[in-house]
C-alpha cells in the first residue's frame, strides 16, 4: 500500500476512534449505566456528571500508564533481577557492580560538571542577550538568530560542531576553527593567559559559585530548620561539594597540563577540554530558549518601579542587578531547573561526538552503552533509575514552587 495512503488511513482510524469512544462511552453512561429517567434521574445525572470527566481523561492515563508508569517499574524490576538467571531477584547486586566500574564513577563526575556549568551560562548568556535585544531597534532580528540554534537537532549541532573542532595532519590546511585559532599561540604570554590561565580561572569560578550555592542553601537549612524542603537542600549540597572538588581539579589540570604548540591539537581525546568542549554545543542550543523566556520576563517588570529606580539615581547595573533581577527571579529559577534537566538526560551530543570515550562519559550515554552495547540489562536498568533520582528532586522542586505560587 501507498506510504501516503497508510499515513490517511491511520489518521482516520484515530480521529474516527476517539470520536467513537466519547460518543458510545457517554451513550453507554446517559441510557444504560445512569439514565436520566425514573424515580433517581437527578441522582443518576450527578453521578453522570462526576464520572464524565474521568471518561475524557481515561484515554490520556493509559496512555500515560502504558508510556511513562510501565517503563519505570519495568526498569526498577530489571534493576534488582538477573535476566541470565531466568529474571531471578539479585537485589542490590546490580548497583554494587555498577558502582565498582570506574566508567560509572567518570559518567557521574561528568554529570555534575554539566549540571553545574551548562544550566549557569546558558541562563546567563540568555539573560544578557534578553537585556541587550531588548534595547536594540534590531533586537527582534538578533533574537531570531540567537533562538535559531533551537530548531536543531542535537545531533546536527554536533556535526557542526565537530566540524569546528576538526583536526586535521600538520602539512594540511586546517578547516577546524578552534584549531586554526590555536595554530596562532606560539607558546608564549598569550598561550599562558588564553589557554591555561583562563580556563583554570574559569574552574575557580565555577567551584566558588557552586560553593556559594551550597553555603546559601546550608544556611537556609539552619534558618528554617528540617523540613522537605530542606532534604532537597541537603541533597543539592552534596551534588554542589562534589561539583566543588571536582572543579578543582580540573583546575589544577588547567595550570599543570601543557600542551604542544605550532600543531593541531585533536581537541575530542584531551580530556578534561573535550567535555568543556561537548558543553558549548549545549550551551549555545539552550542560550535561545533562556533568552525567549527571560526576555517574556523583562517585558513583564512593571515600568513604574524602573523609573521610580532611575529617579532615585540608581544607574543602570543599579536597575538592572537590584530592580529587575530581583522581579524575574522566580522565571530564572525555572529557566534554570528547566535547562538542568535536559542536562542530566544529555545523551545526543556526547554519543555523535565522542561516544562517551576520552573520559567524556555520561550518566545516559553509560545507561545505553550497557543496555544495548553490552546487553547488561541490571547495571544498564540500575543506572538509569540513578538518572531518574537525580531528575526527581529537581521536578519536586518545581512542583513545591508552583503550588507556593498558587497560594
Amino acid at each position: 500500500m501507498n506510504p501516503a495512503l497508510q499515513g490517511l488511513m491511520t489518521i482516520i482510524i484515530g480521529v474516527g476512534g476517539c470520536v467513537a469512544y466519547f460518543y458510545f462511552s457517554n451513550q453507554f453512561l446517559d441510557k444504560v449505566l445512569l439514565p436520566a429517567k425514573g424515580a433517581n434521574a437527578g441522582r443518576n445525572i450527578n453521578r453522570a456528571n462526576l464520572i464524565r470527566p474521568w471518561l475524557f481523561l481515561f484515554p490520556a492515563i493509559v496512555a500515560l500508564g502504558l508510556y511513562l508508569a510501565y517503563p519505570v517499574v519495568a526498569t526498577l524490576w530489571y534493576s534488582v533481577t538477573d535476566r541470565n538467571q531466568g529474571g531471578a531477584f539479585v537485589g542490590f547486586a546490580n548497583y554494587q557492580r555498577m558502582m565498582a566500574e570506574p566508567k560509572f564513577w567518570e559518567a557521574l563526575r561528568n554529570n555534575m560538571l554539566w549540571l553545574i556549568i551548562v544550566p549557569a551560562a546558558s541562563t546567563a548568556f540568555g539573560l544578557l542577550a534578553a537585556q541587550l535585544t531588548d534595547r536594540i531597534k534590531w533586537g527582534a532580528f538578533a533574537k531570531s538568530l540567537i533562538f535559531m540554534p533551537m530548531a536543531i537537532s542535537f545531533v546536527g549541532a554536533s556535526v557542526i560542531f565537530k566540524l569546528i573542532y576538526d583536526t586535521r595532519p600538520v602539512d594540511q590546511n586546517q578547516i577546524g576553527a578552534l584549531n586554526a585559532l590555536w595554530l596562532q599561540f606560539d607558546g608564549g604570554i598569550g598561550s599562558f593567559l588564553i589557554l591555561r590561565l583562563l580556563p583554570g580561572a574559569l574552574m575557580i569560578f565555577a567551584a566558588a559559585l557552586a560553593l556559594f550555592v551550597a553555603y546559601t542553601n546550608a544556611q537556609a537549612i539552619r534558618d528554617k530548620g528540617f523540613s522537605a524542603n530542606a532534604a532537597l537542600r541537603a541533597v543539592l549540597i552534596a551534588i554542589l561539594g562534589y561539583v566543588v572538588y571536582a572543579t578543582l581539579g580540573l583546575a589544577y589540570g588547567a595550570f599543570t597540563n601543557v600542551h604542544p604548540y605550532g600543531e593541531p591539537q585533536t581537541w575530542m581525546t584531551i580530556p578534561g577540554w573535550n567535555s568543556f568542549l561537548l558543553m558549548v554545543v549545549l550551551i549555545w542550543i539552550q542560550t535561545g530558549f533562556a533568552m525567549v523566556i527571560l526576555s517574556a520576563a523583562l517585558r513583564g517588570i512593571p515600568e513604574e518601579t524602573i523609573e521610580a529606580a532611575v529617579v532615585d539615581g540608581a544607574n543602570p547595573f543599579q536597575v538592572f542587578f537590584k530592580i529587575k533581577m530581583p522581579q524575574i527571579a522566580g522565571t530564572i529559577v525555572v529557566v534554570w531547573t528547566t535547562i538542568t534537566l535536559v542536562v542530566l538526560k544529555v545523551f545526543d551530543i556526547v554519543f555523535a561526538m565522542t561516544n562517551g570515550q576520552w573520559e567524556t562519559q555520561v550518566l545516559a550515554n553509560y545507561m545505553f552503552d550497557k543496555l544495548f552495547r553490552a546487553s547488561d540489562w541490571g547495571v544498564g536498568s540500575a543506572s538509569a533509575m540513578v538518572i531518574m533520582l537525580l531528575v526527581s528532586p529537581i521536578l519536586v522542586w518545581n512542583v513545591y514552587n508552583a503550588r507556593k505560587e498558587m497560594r
